[in-house]
């Protein structure tokens, strides 16, 4: 007879439900990439049937038959851990209807397609309309969980990417950092100032921003027969750990921005490409916090990528490719890319900055979805808070302020704060001394 027959029959079911999720991250990441614009009415909706199939799966009356049966069953600590998460996948799926699961998916892909063309053209009043239809459906299924779990409609959602996380753990964190890194931030703006740099002189074509980008991956240990690189309207890491998918944009007079995108995905692909394999398919092997994810992004780009070590590594392959000039002595490489400056753009802010583009969005995204302002009030709030922060208004600029990031667009409420925890993380993990020297060792691969 087969060892925990109850358990077993869960693993059957979550074995079939990660080879659904694998297609719809695939067709995701061509939706994104590959797909002509024609497609995307019949993409949004293949995507919402694999959604509703997976979601009838996993809430099937049987899975929870099974997981309380197998609870009672003779399992290992593994087992039990991953019996857990499986518990937690079928609690959290269950609180929604097929049909809301439905209609978020399918807004979602409607909200972000039109959102690349919309961004660039400054379009706020063609986006904020979409963008309302994904704020209705997320707060419905803030509502859901909210009631379940008794808590506030924000922390239901951020549970999902932070499990246990809450607001009032975060404004304590964010709170205390209110009352120094604006000053910190003015005194290295102050200090630098007596700095002189040396621009990078473009054009940068991007065919060889490209090669360089894959050369830093190769260099970041990269597994090149498990994933690629592509071009999206915003930097993602997509896939699954045999095939992981990552994506930068490239602007040809602007070199780093493309560079340090690669480096940052790199950190998730290098995370998700050793997940542990001998679990493949079930949720003990899955990423369960967006903030350790965010960590290994946020380490890959700020601390190795802008470390003096590696920025003398990559330094050869950069004057191979655009030559020697002025911009890239390795004293002015090193000082332009450890530069503080605020800026509009969150994925090219620099270590020092980062938090405050975090931290307002959070208190952003808190406010619209515990129903505190409406989509049409983001705008003003945006400008009022960049000002605040970073010295820098948005008045009128949407694409460079409110509309600039691609996680609203689909419902991805609650995960901007894993940024900042995963920061916290990231700055703890190796101290600075340890992986200075690291890379004639090659300890990266």
């Amino acid at each position: 007879m087969e060892k925990n027959p109850q358990y077993q029959q869960l693993v059957k079911v979550f074995q079939r439900l990660s080879r659904f999720s694998h297609l719809s991250s695939i067709a995701s990441w061509d939706m994104f990439t590959m797909m002509p614009p024609g497609g995307s009415a019949a993409r949004g909706e293949a995507l919402a049937e694999m959604s509703v199939l997976q979601h009838q799966i996993l809430t099937d009356k049987k899975v929870g038959d099974w997981l309380a049966a197998a609870a009672q069953e003779d399992l290992n600590d593994v087992e039990q851990a991953n019996l857990r998460e499986m518990t937690r996948h079928y609690q959290q799926a269950s609180l929604l209807p097929e049909s809301l699961v439905e209609a978020k998916s399918l807004a979602g892909s409607k909200c972000e397609h039109a959102w690349r063309t919309q961004r660039p053209a400054n379009d706020w009043q063609g986006f904020s309309a979409n963008l309302k239809e994904v704020v209705k459906l997320s707060r419905e299924e803030a509502r859901l969980r909210a009631e379940s779990k008794g808590c506030s409609p924000y922390d239901a959602l951020l549970d999902i990417f932070e499990p246990d996380m809450t607001s009032a753990r975060l404004d304590v964190l964010f709170g205390d950092m209110k009352s120094w890194l604006p000053d910190l931030l003015a005194n290295v703006v102050e200090k630098q100032a007596q700095q002189s740099f040396v621009p990078p002189q473009g054009p940068f074509p991007t065919a060889t921003q490209r090669e360089l980008g894959l050369e830093a991956m190769k260099m970041l240990g990269f597994d090149f027969n498990s994933g690629r690189l592509d071009v999206s309207a915003h930097p993602f890491c997509g896939g699954v750990p045999e095939d992981v998918r990552i994506t930068t944009r490239y602007d040809e007079n602007e070199l780093l921005s493309a560079l340090f995108g690669v480096i940052h995905e790199t950190g998730h692909a290098r995370y998700e490409q050793n997940l542990p394999r001998a679990w493949a398919g079930q949720p003990i092997a899955l990423a369960r916090s967006t903030a350790i994810h965010e960590s290994q992004s946020l380490f890959f780009e700020m601390q190795l990528g802008r470390s003096n070590a590696f920025l003398k590594h990559l330094l050869p392959a950069v004057h191979a490719r655009f030559g020697s000039q002025a911009a890239f002595s390795e004293e002015n490489f090193t000082a332009w890319n450890q530069r503080v400056k605020p800026g509009y753009i969150r994925v090219d802010a620099d270590e020092v900055s980062y938090p405050a583009h975090v931290v307002l969005r959070y208190e952003i995204e808190r406010s619209l979805i515990n129903g505190e302002i409406e989509v049409d009030d983001i705008p003003a709030l945006w400008d009022e808070k960049m000002q605040a922060w970073l010295g820098l208004s948005t008045k009128d600029n949407y694409r460079n302020g409110c509309m600039q990031d691609i996680h609203w667009t689909d419902g991805g409420f609650g995960y901007f704060p894993s940024y900042t925890l995963g920061g916290d993380v990231r700055r703890t993990a190796v101290p600075r001394r340890q992986y200075g020297a690291a890379w004639p060792a090659g300890l990266y691969r």
